[in-house]
C-alpha cells in the first residue's frame, strides 16, 4: 500500500485559512465581500445621483429630485445584480429593476416617514441634527436592503426564488 503525500492545500487548516481569506477578498463571494462591493456600488450611484441633481436643478428640484433617484436606481440595481451579487445569469433585468426598485421606494417612504416624525415631535430641529438621521436612517435601510436583495432578490442559483420576467421558467406543459 502506498501513501500519496497529502498536499498543504487538502489540510484542514489550509481550508479555514483559505476561507477567511477568500471573505475578505473583493472578487470572493462571502457575504463581507459583497458588503463592500455593495456599499461601492452604493457611492458611485450616490454620485450620479448629486451628479443629475445638480446639473437638473434648472428644471426645478422635483425634477431633478425624480431624474436622479430613478437614474441611480437603475444603475445600482444592475451593479448589484452584475458586480456584488453576480446574478446576471439568474435573475432578469426587470426582475431586478422591480424588486430592487420596490426595495429603493420603501426605504425613500421610511426615511421620508423618520423625517416627517423629528418636525412633527422636534420641530425645532436643526440641519445637523436633521442630517444626522438621515444618515442614520440611510445607514439602517442600506442595511435591511443588503440583507433584502442578498437574501431574496439576489439569492443564489440553489435557493428557491421567485421568477417572475423569466420566460425560461414558464411551465410548458399548460
Amino acid at each position: 500500500m502506498t501513501v500519496e503525500p497529502s498536499s498543504e492545500a487538502d489540510s484542514p487548516s489550509y481550508s479555514r485559512i483559505r476561507a477567511r481569506v477568500d471573505l475578505w477578498r473583493l472578487s470572493g463571494d462571502g457575504w463581507l465581500a459583497q458588503l463592500t462591493r455593495f456599499a461601492l456600488v452604493g457611492g458611485s450611484s450616490n454620485a450620479l445621483y448629486a451628479l443629475a441633481f445638480l446639473f437638473l436643478t434648472g428644471h426645478g428640484y422635483f425634477v431633478a429630485n425624480t431624474v436622479g433617484v430613478t437614474a441611480s436606481t437603475v444603475l445600482a440595481n444592475e451593479l448589484h445584480r452584475r458586480l456584488t451579487f453576480r446574478a446576471a445569469g439568474r435573475v432578469h433585468w426587470f426582475a431586478a429593476q422591480w424588486e430592487g426598485g420596490t426595495l429603493a421606494l420603501l426605504g425613500l417612504l421610511l426615511s421620508s416617514l423618520v423625517l416627517a416624525l423629528l418636525h412633527l415631535f422636534i420641530p425645532t430641529a436643526t440641519g445637523i441634527v436633521q442630517a444626522l438621521l438621515v444618515i442614520a436612517t440611510s445607514a439602517a435601510i442600506g442595511g435591511l436592503r443588503f440583507l433584502a436583495l442578498r437574501g431574496w432578490v439576489f439569492a443564489p442559483a440553489d435557493q428557491p426564488r421567485d421568477t417572475v420576467g423569466r420566460p425560461e421558467f414558464v411551465d410548458q406543459r399548460a
